[in-house]
C-alpha cells in the first residue's frame, strides 16, 4: 500500500469556492472588502529595494520585531478595534512580545496549539456547530471529540460544555465571537467558564472576529495562565492572502509552542510578510476605521433582510448567518451565485437553510439587496 493508513481518517477543509467562470463579488470567505493600507505596499517596496539580498536569506525564526509591533497594538487598542475609549484602557497589564507567537496564518497557529496541548486520551470539547477546521484537525492528530449542541438560539450551551470538560477533564475551545453563526460571549461569561472548567486543561478562544465585537478576553490572560487566545490578520487587517495569524498567552505557553514550530517549520512567517506586519500594526488606526464601515453594513443588511422576513442571528463579525421559511438555503445560495455574487452554504444538518453572508462595500451590499429582495 503506497499510502499511510492514517490518511483514510483526514476530512479536509472546505474553503468557500473561488470560481474562474465568470467574475464573482466575492461575499464568501470572510474576506475583508478593504484592501490593506498603503503602509504595507510601501513598507514592502522599501525592504525589498533595501535589502533584496533577504529575499535570499532566511528571516528571523522568531518574528521579534513583528511580535513587538503586535503587542504595541494590542496594548493600544485595549485588545480588538471598535472598542470604547473605556475599552481601549480595559487591559490590567501590559502586553510583552514574549506573550505573541506568530504563524503562517491562524491556521497553522492552530495546527500549532492542537499538537502542543490536546492529547489523544480524552476528549476536546468544542460546540457542535463552530469553525470547521476544528474536527479537521482532531482527525490528523488523532484527538477524540466531544461537540456539544448549540443552545436553540443558537448561543452555546456554556453549561453543557463545561459539564463534559470537567466529567473527561478535558480542554476547551470554541471561536468566540463563534463561527458560522456570528454570537459572542461576553468576556464576563467567558471568564466564569475558565473558572469552572478543568484548571490543568488548556482553554482555547479563537478571536478570528473579535475586532468586529464589542471586546477581547485578552485582559482574561491576568489572571489565568491556562488560557490560549487565537488571533488572525486575515479578517480586520486585510491579510487574508498574505497569511499572518498570532496567540497571546502566558510566556510560558508561547515557550512550549516555539518548540512545536521549531521542530516542524523553523521559518513559518517570511520577511514579507514579517515586514508588511509591522506596517499594518503601526497603522492600525486605518483597519480600525474599515472595521467600522463593515459594522455599519452588517447592521443595515440584518435591518433590511428582518423587515423582509429573513430569519438574522446577531452578529458580532463580519458575517451573517441568515434564512428566510419556505425556502432551502441552497436556492438562495444559487440565485445569489447566478447574479454573480458568491454567498457561502454549508450541507451540514441543522444548518442546512442557512447561508452566510460575508459584509462587503456599501456598494457590494447594496447589489445584493437588490437580488436578495427578489428571493
Amino acid at each position: 500500500m503506497l499510502l499511510a493508513k492514517r490518511l483514510e481518517n483526514l476530512h479536509p477543509y472546505v474553503p468557500g469556492e473561488q470560481p474562474k467562470d465568470r467574475v464573482y463579488i466575492k461575499l464568501n470567505a470572510n474576506e475583508n472588502p478593504y484592501p490593506p493600507c498603503k503602509a504595507v505596499a510601501k513598507s514592502v517596496k522599501k525592504a525589498v529595494a533595501k535589502k533584496i539580498s533577504s529575499l535570499g536569506l532566511y528571516p528571523d525564526p522568531d518574528s521579534n520585531e513583528l511580535r513587538s509591533a503586535i503587542a504595541e497594538m494590542l496594548n493600544e487598542t485595549g485588545g480588538c478595534f471598535n472598542n470604547s475609549k473605556e475599552a481601549k484602557k480595559a487591559l490590567p497589564f501590559t502586553v510583552t512580545p514574549d506573550m505573541i507567537f506568530c504563524g503562517n496564518g491562524s491556521d497553522e497557529v492552530l495546527s500549532f496549539v492542537f499538537y502542543t496541548f490536546f492529547d489523544s486520551d480524552r476528549p476536546l470539547v468544542m460546540p457542535e456547530f463552530t469553525y470547521s477546521f476544528y474536527p479537521v484537525y482532531c482527525g490528523y492528530y488523532n484527538i477524540p471529540m466531544c461537540q456539544v449542541p448549540l443552545k436553540k438560539n443558537w448561543e452555546l450551551d456554556t453549561d453543557k460544555i463545561l459539564e463534559e470538560a470537567n466529567k473527561n477533564d478535558s480542554a476547551i475551545i470554541f471561536a468566540n465571537p463563534n463561527a458560522p453563526t456570528g454570537i459572542a460571549l461576553k468576556r464576563d461569561e467567558v471568564a466564569a467558564m475558565i473558572e469552572k472548567s478543568p484548571k490543568d486543561k488548556i482553554f482555547i478562544v479563537d478571536e478570528a472576529y473579535a475586532d468586529f465585537g464589542d471586546e477581547s478576553c485578552i485582559p482574561l490572560l491576568e489572571k489565568h495562565t491556562n488560557l490560549v487566545i487565537v488571533r488572525t490578520f486575515s479578517k480586520s487587517l486585510s491579510f487574508a492572502g498574505m497569511r499572518l495569524g498570532y496567540i497571546v498567552a502566558s510566556p510560558d505557553l508561547v515557550r512550549s509552542v516555539f518548540t512545536v514550530k521549531n521542530s516542524f517549520n523553523h521559518f513559518p512567517v517570511d520577511f514579507l510578510a514579517q515586514t508588511a506586519g509591522i506596517a499594518s500594526c503601526e497603522n492600525y488606526s486605518y483597519c480600525e476605521e474599515n472595521a467600522r464601515k463593515v459594522v455599519e453594513e452588517r447592521e443595515s443588511i440584518t435591518k433590511f433582510l428582518r423587515e423582509r422576513g429573513w430569519f438574522v442571528i446577531d452578529s458580532k463579525t463580519n458575517f451573517i448567518f441568515a434564512k428566510k421559511d419556505g425556502i432551502k438555503g441552497t436556492d438562495i445560495y444559487q440565485a445569489v451565485k447566478k447574479a454573480g455574487i458568491l454567498i457561502r452554504h454549508f450541507a451540514t444538518p441543522g444548518i442546512e437553510d442557512f447561508v452566510r453572508i460575508t459584509i462587503g462595500t456599501k456598494k457590494q451590499m447594496n447589489l445584493l439587496k437588490s437580488v436578495l429582495e427578489e428571493i
